[in-house]
């Protein structure tokens, strides 16, 4: 628990004061966990189906389910982290691309190592087992969020509408997204309450995850800089706890970045080897002629729905940004659009970066919450035909990279 804010006059603050529970620790995140029950129900219908479907597609392939799942893309990057330790570098068959596994952040295949050595079953099923762990973990927490904000029924539909995403497969991969959006849903909802330390752990761990992780870090800074500025009008006593979440947000990423300098005997050493991969930010130069080859030419389907996503993504922060939202959830938002339309990485890869950036559904949430049941029921059922079939055809069928 971290340290209960000052009573003040400004009506953000006393809406996310937290109310100290004197029942035991234990019991109250059991009915928190009852809260969100049908929320968490609903998201393991939805991803269970979709791994069922995936399943079968696979099989009828001639693939075998687990290495689709747990082995595609950079999943087997993260295995062979986690069995044989950084080293490997590769070069792409055609061009100039160099392949360093220095690219990857190192929380996933750590625990991958970790909870194999307790739990022998393999590194992919264990991989997988981490995934689809943190997954239900991070949809408790976006039911959180939703709840904490705008209550319980839009905590349910907003954690629908993220399981219904069309690229939310990835969730039921071995990919780190599941990992960091746990960490990153429960440090916004530890900075909308004020506990300031558990918000500060978490983002550290984020920032171990995946290169946008510092995206958890900037929301941590963010509300600590509002709650201490807060303060300071109120003329209330400044709250070190606060300061100190703001202070070790970042160490996560930075963390990484400063090992890999080392190991490259240059400061700037993961940012050349994520430009060997062809990743770097050129503030949205490769977007902007992708959009435009889109429009003067012809590519994929894959292509053309991703580009409907990012900009639906696009739309979706303006309205966030229109209706108020909090500004450690704009900031947290804000710098994984940047990082994904501002970056030069795989174009079909960039819905999958825009995954953790759950509080853009608030908006579409706090719609659907108005409508009368059946809508709700139809509406939700289009998305899941959609995503479901979708999500397989990625998975299974399409070669562009996840």
């Amino acid at each position: 628990m971290g340290d209960s804010p000052m009573k003040t006059s400004n009506a953000l603050t006393r809406r996310f004061t937290p109310v100290i529970d004197p029942a035991p620790q234990q019991r109250r995140w059991r009915v928190e966990l009852g809260k969100a029950l049908p929320a968490l129900t609903l998201f393991v219908s939805v991803r269970l189906t979709g791994v069922i479907m995936a399943t079968l597609w696979s099989i009828h392939l001639g693939r075998h389910p687990r290495t689709v799942a747990g082995l595609e893309w950079d999943g087997h990057w993260y295995w062979h982290i986690s069995q044989y330790g950084y080293g490997l570098i590769t070069h792409a068959k055609h061009g100039h691309a160099v392949y360093n596994d220095l690219a990857f952040f190192p929380l996933f295949p750590g625990l991958i190592r970790a909870v194999n050595t307790v739990l022998p079953i393999g590194a992919v099923n264990v991989a997988l087992l981490i995934a689809w762990s943190a997954a239900l973990i991070a949809a408790w927490g976006v039911y959180a969020v939703g709840e904490l904000l705008h209550g319980r029924r839009i905590g349910i539909l907003l954690v629908a509408l993220w399981a219904l995403l069309p690229h939310a497969i990835i969730l039921t991969m071995a990919y780190t997204e599941p990992v960091m959006t746990a960490f990153a849903a429960w440090s916004l909802y530890a900075v909308l309450t004020r506990r300031w330390l558990t918000a500060g752990t978490l983002a550290v761990l984020a920032g171990l995850c995946r290169p946008n992780g510092l995206a958890v870090a900037a929301a941590v800074v963010t509300g600590a800089v509002v709650h201490l500025w807060q303060l300071r009008r109120a003329g209330a006593p400044t709250a070190p706890r606060a300061w100190a979440a703001a202070a070790v947000a970042p160490l996560g990423w930075l963390g990484y970045i400063g090992w890999v300098g080392l190991q490259t005997h240059d400061p700037l050493g993961y940012f050349h080897v994520q430009s060997l991969w062809g990743s770097r930010f050129d503030f949205g130069r490769n977007t902007a002629h992708t959009f435009k080859h889109l429009i003067v030419g012809h590519d994929t389907l894959v292509v053309y729905l991703t580009a409907a996503i990012v900009l639906g993504y696009l739309l979706l922060f303006v309205f966030c940004v229109l209706n108020r939202m909090p500004l450690p959830l704009l900031a947290y938002c804000a710098l994984l659009i940047v990082m994904a339309v501002g970056g030069t990485h795989f174009f079909s890869s960039k819905p999958r970066f825009l995954l953790p950036a759950f509080p853009l559904l608030l908006p579409l949430a706090r719609h659907l919450a108005r409508s009368r049941l059946r809508t709700i029921v139809v509406l939700l059922s289009a998305l899941a035909v959609v995503s479901l079939f979708y999500g397989t055809y990625l998975l299974t069928v399409s070669h562009r990279a996840l």
